[in-house]
């Protein structure tokens, strides 16, 4: 029975393969292979013509030894696969180089050192590989490094040679004692051997020599460097019918002894197929003759189970690699019993997966629902962690294997995109490849979608991993050379053999540091313990830790302190049964009952068993508290070794380095389980305690000593574990030194390497740390760089990395883990793992507080300061860089918070100046005199620099407002004795500055109110004056300008201040910024009622508007009026506010320029102080101002423009006090009227204004007349255009644009009725000078009648007759005689002389007023002639007479000359 002594770790990395590809080229050789195959037919000597699996070997070559493996698969024959490996190789190893032939090759290759007498060979090739092919061709290829191919894409004929018969140059044939012949094809005389089963060249006193092993068991042996064969042997075994002679091998030749040991491998092919290993003894003499003899069979090994791959003999040992392990047996003294078996990664990667016969994945997720019943919710996403966590788990993850799956899942990479992804992406990959399975989400599914793809990626691993051939060095490294990697195997820890399982056999325990007594019932005792220990971890299974540990490393659902208990929950009631009622439907009925059945019938044996045991372990130890201090020996068995460290200089990344993390992480697991396991224990213990009759001392010590103990020894190897297995952060995108070294700028090729590592799966954080960790030469317990590490050796180096990393160099009790914490953690934090940092710190804070529960947990040496800085810098940069949004507000909350603690604790001063620049501090230059004050003071300065260069405005803000609170305690503390003054400025500078800083995070944070006390706090004037500035171009960009001007803010002295920047802002903008400052200005003037700022202010919004805009643009020309519309009218609102005396503004007022204070601005309507005269105001008035009637008629003519603008009419104001008659006239002509009468009343009275209304009436009269000379229906539609969208109503107009077409014949006679009537009581001649418009232009146009209206209504109350005003009866009656209208005059005539002749002699007499009568005569008389003249002609005889008639009756004579009236 073998015993189990080491286990497999694999050289991280060596699974990221790049390949070199170099082709060797064919010479042409047409009758190669026929003149081979006809020789060797001719001979019957036979060679394997195809491989039936994998085979890889190995060459080492040099001291310090230099090895080269080689690998032949079964799927590329033609191929052979070469990789250099040296222990200061760089890691990882990666690059093989990959030759192909143009024959199939034969499983047998060969490398040594070149030692050719020419120098020029020796350093260009100083390597020598020989292969050979199927059909007998044996090729040497003279080898240089592998690296120098990478551009040389076949070989080179002059570093290729072909040891054939009819190739010129290389024959060197091989002979015999009996005469010449070919290796393959000689005649022997009569004996005609088997055929080639295996070679072996080996190296023996500087000879070469060939070992050549037949299938009838002939070994033959040549001497290469004399060409003749020295042994033809028959290796005689018993019973050796139906045995096939299958391998061989032969061990090294040592100068010191004559025997060399030389294994065959024989297959006995039986019922069922049985291997035997035989192990001879080759005698070697030398002399003037190299005598080689064969002993008989030494020893036979035979292999039970598992199929053999490769053997190594080294002096005293035989490997044997086998597919289901590595045996170890010692030579010449066989004994099965004490052989030693390694365990292959297979037994690793299925147990992390659950692939394990002995391990039900299904476990996992009933140990997840009893643990986290009350959360289901969360039970899917820890599951799914726990999963990923073990796929790229270094030593499980494998590139190609994971790529393999994907691609059954529909996954496709280029080789490029594949290796560019980091864990994060693979990670994203995996996990969006589970939640695409199934629509189900459910927890059962997600599971069982897990378990299908970790079957599929074991079975990948399985299969392209699988072992290929061994290395052993001669300092005792073994290697194993997989298809895809490269391993290296190490033995158990000293823990690791005692919990194996085998601690029945384990007597001496004394041997393996177990600090007990020479009594025996200790050990006893002791096991006792283990088996119990042992009961219950099987009993809960390896789910247990993988979840306890997932509970720790993630993000933490429930704390730690509550995963114990209900793990205790589970042994004493079972599991959950809610999961079986959840998952009925996806678990099946039967195997839902089955399930439940069985675990209640393992937790009925669990606890009868356990109980009888621990009465047993009582009885035995006689007291509990006997077994308490047994385990208390056994705890301190698992603590980390604290061993003293001599160190050099940095490590580079090589292949040891890679070797100790891995087996560092194997051994940290480990123990940290068996930890586990016993916390589990004695809290079993604690809880059943009543039951098994422990002491309330017992139980007091169990909770106050123990349990606090197995903590922090769980935590510390949590912690080896986490740095050993988890993946490096991705340097940060923003991070611009990691920009500039992506760009390689500084073309340094560790940098650029660096980086590249970094975010990979292989490259963990204990690669960073290990840079600082490097055993000296000179111990002689660590191996030597040089060489790859034996198996012992690989253990020595993890105790020592193991104590580096938990008690540093020294190794020194006095050394908390406090501190060591904050090294490790500055190291991490130098190289950005800031994830990394914040958990390393966190769970060593946790465990500080419950060490020093009972008393303070700040300790005077600082470490705690220091603990809390490191961890603010980290949460800072995790702020910075990988989180946002409501996290992103968490990590700085936490890192305000550390760094708060940091600044308080005792020793903080002292312990932070300590802290090197990589911690962030600057050199405060600081003694140990230096106030508490001074310390936090500057301490919060640099916090606040450090969040402002972070650009996290909140965090510093809260410590410039720390820094303040400091101030004035540090400078009246400042100590004079000591001769030197930290702080070297004044009072109001420090406080000035910081304000100030106030001011600018807040108003980053958008806080403009405790922007703006920042402000008015700040007690240094240049300052406060500068950060005002700034404010206000802040709030202008930001469009919250309004904050000066809605009251909540506080002037305080500031208002001028404020005036001067809007107006120097106001200056240098454009005008038409928006917002706009004038604007501002004018809201900020009236909301402080200085209305006559305001209006000066807004007026030069106006006139910047009339002066420096360009209005080609039609569109744009009428926003920039209707913008100056605006700015008059406020000027013009504002100036009403003020009394009149002082309604008037100074257009070249600027904001700098200070009114006169006996000006009274700040009430509207205020009086004039008694004292003050009109003379007084008038005598103050500037040579040139503008008052609001000034401002209106701007206002009207603006308006007047910007109507016209939007009919397409262009005029321009030229700023003139008079409207040119031009203007109206373009109004009227664009039917714009309102406009045109307000343009006349504002700007004409009097006579003028008579004149202008007769001008704009008879206008419109024209565009009545529809036979108007020159008129068409064209320029007519040329003229009346269509409305804007853009009109707007000017004090109440109603002019809405130019009056369409369609409705241009009665629109014109309305609108002419509308105004006609809204105008003649300023001038009573309009209607008359509308009547004879419209007669002269048209004498045959029918008047209106409310036109006709309009002159009889004009007639007076006291006259008689055609009397009346202006536009009276009488002058219609004219116009109509004028324009030959005599129809219509006869008419009017008649109407008024017949009203005239009824009047009653009553009316008369009774009169009470004045009575006059009164007609126009003489234009009677025009008319009577007229009508006589047409009658005489025979035209209008009716009129004649009628007229004729009504004057005869109307008048007692004849009208005289001139008129007249009575």
């Amino acid at each position: 029975m073998s015993i189990r002594a080491g286990m497999e770790v694999p050289i991280i990395g060596t699974d990221s393969i790049k390949f070199i590809d170099v082709s060797v080229p064919d010479f042409g050789d047409a009758d190669l292979s026929t003149t081979t195959s006809a020789t060797a037919t001719a001979a019957s000597i036979t060679i394997k013509t195809s491989l039936t699996e994998d085979y890889a070997s190995s060459s080492v070559i040099g001291d310090p030894p230099l090895s080269f493996i080689w690998r032949i698969h079964k799927s590329q024959p033609k191929t052979l696969e070469l990789l250099q490996l040296s222990a200061n190789k760089d890691f990882p190893v990666t690059t093989w180089l990959r030759i192909t032939f143009p024959h199939a090759l034969c499983p047998f290759a060969y490398v040594c050192q070149n030692q050719s007498q020419m120098p020029a060979f020796s350093t260009t090739n100083p390597y020598l590989l020989y292969a050979l092919t199927i059909s007998g061709v044996v090729y040497l290829i003279k080898l240089r490094n592998i690296s120098a191919y990478s551009s040389l894409p076949v070989l080179p004929r002059d570093e290729l040679g072909l040891l054939h018969h009819s190739t010129p140059g290389f024959v060197n044939e091989l002979r015999d004692d009996s005469g010449i012949g070919r290796l393959w094809g000689f005649m022997s005389r009569g004996r005609v051997v088997g055929a080639v089963q295996d070679l072996v060249i080996s190296e023996a006193h500087g000879l070469k020599l060939l070992f050549v092993l037949h299938s009838d068991g002939m070994l033959r042996v040549w001497n290469l460097s004399l060409h003749n064969k020295i042994l033809s042997h028959a290796l005689g075994i018993p019973n050796s019918e139906g045995v096939t002679f299958a391998r061989l091998w032969v061990g090294e030749f040592n100068e010191d002894a004559s025997i060399t040991p030389l294994a065959v491998l024989c297959r006995h092919d039986l019922e069922i197929r049985r291997e035997m290993i035989h192990v001879y003894h080759l005698h070697c003499t030398l002399g003037d003759k190299t005598v080689l003899s064969v002993e008989s069979s030494m020893q036979d090994i035979p292999l039970e189970e598992g199929e053999c791959i490769d053997v190594k003999l080294t002096s005293d040992k035989i490997w044997i690699l086998k597919d289901n392990g590595l045996l170890s047996h010692k030579l010449f003294h066989i004994d099965m019993e004490d052989a030693c078996c390694y365990t292959l990664q297979e037994e690793f990667v299925a147990e992390q997966l659950f692939q394990s016969s002995k391990l039900s994945s299904d476990d996992l997720l009933w140990t997840t629902y009893s643990i986290y019943s009350s959360m289901k919710e969360n039970i899917v996403p820890f599951v799914s962690s726990i999963f990923i966590r073990r796929l790229l788990l270094p030593g499980v993850h494998h590139n190609g294997v994971l790529r393999s799956t994907l691609l059954d899942y529909q996954r496709h990479w280029t080789d490029m995109e594949f290796q560019s992804l980091t864990v994060d992406g693979l990670k994203k990959e995996v996990c969006s490849v589970i939640e695409n399975q199934g629509v189900s989400e459910s927890p059962m599914s997600i599971f069982c979608h897990w378990k299908n793809f970790c079957a599929h990626y074991y079975h990948y691993w399985c299969k392209n991993n699988s072992p290929c051939g061994l290395l052993v060095q001669s300092a005792g490294a073994v290697c194993l050379v997989r298809k895809n990697s490269v391993s290296l195997f190490r033995d158990l820890e000293n823990i690791e053999m005692i919990i194996d399982g085998s601690s029945d056999e384990l007597v001496d325990l004394a041997s393996f540091g177990l600090d007990l007594s020479n009594d025996e019932s200790e050990h006893g005792i002791l096991l006792e313990v283990l088996r119990c220990i042992i009961n219950m971890s099987q009993h809960l299974g390896k789910p247990a830790s993988a979840v306890f540990y997932e509970s720790l490393i993630s993000t933490p659902i429930v704390s730690s302190e509550e995963i114990v208990p209900r793990f205790l929950k589970i042994l004493e009631t079972g599991y959950s049964s809610s999961v079986s009622s959840d998952h009925i439907t996806d678990l099946g009925g039967s195997f839902a009952w089955e399930k439940e059945l069985a675990d209640r019938k393992s937790l009925r044996k669990f606890s009868i068993d356990m109980l009888l045991s621990l009465h047993t372990l009582s009885k035995k130890a006689t007291s509990w508290s006997k077994v308490l201090n047994v385990i208390e020996s056994y705890l301190q068995f698992l603590v980390p070794r604290r061993i003293i460290q001599k160190l050099n200089a940095e490590m580079s990344f090589d292949i040891n380095n890679s070797i100790l993390i891995q087996a560092t992480s194997q051994i940290a697991k480990v123990i940290f389980e068996s930890a586990l396991d016993v916390l589990l224990f004695v809290s079993y213990l604690l809880k059943i305690s009543g039951q098994i009759n422990m002491l309330h001392d017992d139980t007091s010590r169990i909770q106050l000593e123990f349990i606090p103990m197995i903590q922090e020894i769980v935590s510390e190897w949590l912690i080896i574990h986490f740095l050993s297995t988890t993946p490096s952060e991705s340097p940060s995108i923003e991070d611009f030194s990691s920009q500039l070294s992506s760009l390689q700028i500084d073309n340094k090729t560790d940098r650029r390497s660096w980086n590249e590592k970094l975010g990979k799966c292989g490259f963990t954080l204990a690669f960073i740390l290990s840079q600082t960790f490097q055993s000296s030469s000179g111990d002689p317990s660590q191996p030597s760089s040089q060489c790859l590490p034996n198996p012992q050796e690989i253990v020595n180096l993890v105790r020592g990395f193991t104590s580096w990393i938990i008690w540093g160099k020294t190794g020194e009790e006095s050394t908390s883990f406090l501190r060591r914490s904050s090294e490790i953690a500055l190291i991490l934090l130098r190289h950005g793992q800031y994830g990394a940092v914040e958990y390393l710190l966190t769970i060593v804070e946790a465990n500080s507080r419950r060490e020093k529960v009972s008393r303070s947990i700040q300790d005077n040496d600082g470490d705690w300061c220091i603990l809390h800085h490191l961890l603010g810098c980290c949460l800072l940069a995790q702020a910075r860089y990988g989180f946002q949004g409501v996290l992103k507000e968490k990590k700085v909350c936490e890192a305000i918070r550390c760094f708060f603690r940091a600044s308080s604790g005792q020793g903080a001063s002292k312990a932070l100046q300590d802290l090197s620049q990589d911690a962030g501090l600057p050199n405060f230059g600081f003694d140990d005199c230096a106030s508490s004050a001074a310390w936090k003071l500057h301490y919060y300065q640099w916090a606040m620099q450090i969040f402002e260069q972070y650009n996290i405005s909140e965090g510093a803000c809260q410590f410039a407002l720390a820094a303040l609170e400091q101030v004035d305690e540090a400078l009246s503390q400042k100590d004079d004795s000591s001769g030197t003054d930290v702080i070297n400025e004044s009072d109001t500078t420090i406080k000035g500055r910081l304000w100030a800083n106030v001011f600018k995070f807040t108003l980053d944070l958008n806080h403009l109110y405790d922007a703006y006390c920042a402000i008015l706090s700040n007690p240094d004037e240049e300052n406060k004056y500068i950060c005002l500035r700034r404010f206000i171009i802040v709030l202008y960009e930001r469009g919250s300008m309004k904050v000066l001007c809605n009251g909540q803010l506080p002037f305080n002295g500031l208002a001028e201040k404020i005036e001067q920047e809007l107006a120097w802002k106001a200056e240098r903008s454009e005008i038409l910024a928006k917002p706009n400052p004038y604007k501002l200005l004018y809201a900020f003037e009236m909301h402080r009622h200085n209305w006559r700022r305001a209006a000066s202010y807004i007026y030069q919004y106006s006139a910047r508007l009339r002066t420096e805009v360009d209005l080609r643009d039609h569109q744009h020309m009428s926003l920039v009026l209707q913008e100056r519309l605006n700015g008059l009218s406020a000027a013009i609102n504002a100036l009403h506010l003020v009394q009149s005396e002082y309604a008037w503004i100074n257009p070249l007022f600027g904001g700098n320029t200070a009114y006169n204070d006996n000006f009274p601005s700040k009430k509207a309507k205020k009086l004039v102080k008694e004292h003050s005269t009109r003379s007084d105001v008038q005598a103050q008035r500037l040579q040139f101002y503008i008052d609001v009637e000034k401002l209106e008629k701007e206002f009207i003519l603006t308006s007047a423009e910007y109507l016209l603008s939007l009919a397409n009419v262009k005029w321009t104001f030229t700023g003139t006090e008079k409207a040119p008659s031009d203007l109206v006239d373009l109004l009227v002509e664009t039917n714009l009227y309102e406009m045109a009468f307000t343009v006349l009343l504002k700007f004409w009275n009097g006579s003028g204004l008579n004149r202008e209304l007769e001008r704009v009436f008879s206008a419109m009269s024209l565009k009545c007349c529809p036979n108007k000379p020159g008129s068409s229906s064209t320029r007519m539609h040329g003229l009346l255009l269509t409305s804007s969208k853009e009109e707007i109503v000017v004090h109440g107009s109603t002019d809405m644009g130019p009056t369409s077409q369609n409705y241009q014949g009665n629109a014109q006679w309305e609108t002419l009725e509308l105004y006609l009537e809204k105008y003649r009581t300023f001038q009573s001649g309009l209607p008359a000078t509308v009547a004879e418009t419209l007669l002269r232009t048209d004498p045959q146009i029918e008047l209106p009648l409310w036109l006709v209206h309009m002159f009889k209504e004009s007639r007076r109350d006291r006259t008689w007759g055609m009397a009346g005003q202006v536009s009276n009866p009488a002058s219609l009656f004219q116009l109509y005689v004028d324009y030959g209208r005599f129809t219509e005059a006869t008419n009017l005539l008649l109407e008024y002389t017949e009203s005239f002749a009824s009047v009653r002699p009553s009316d008369l007499i009774n009169r009470k007023k004045p009575f006059a009568a009164w007609f126009p005569y003489t234009t009677i008389e025009r008319l009577w002639c007229q009508l006589e003249e047409l009658s005489n002609l025979g035209h209008m005889v009716d009129h004649y007479r009628k007229l004729q008639k009504s004057i005869a009756w109307s008048f007692a004579e004849p009208p005289q000359a001139g008129e007249g009236g009575l």
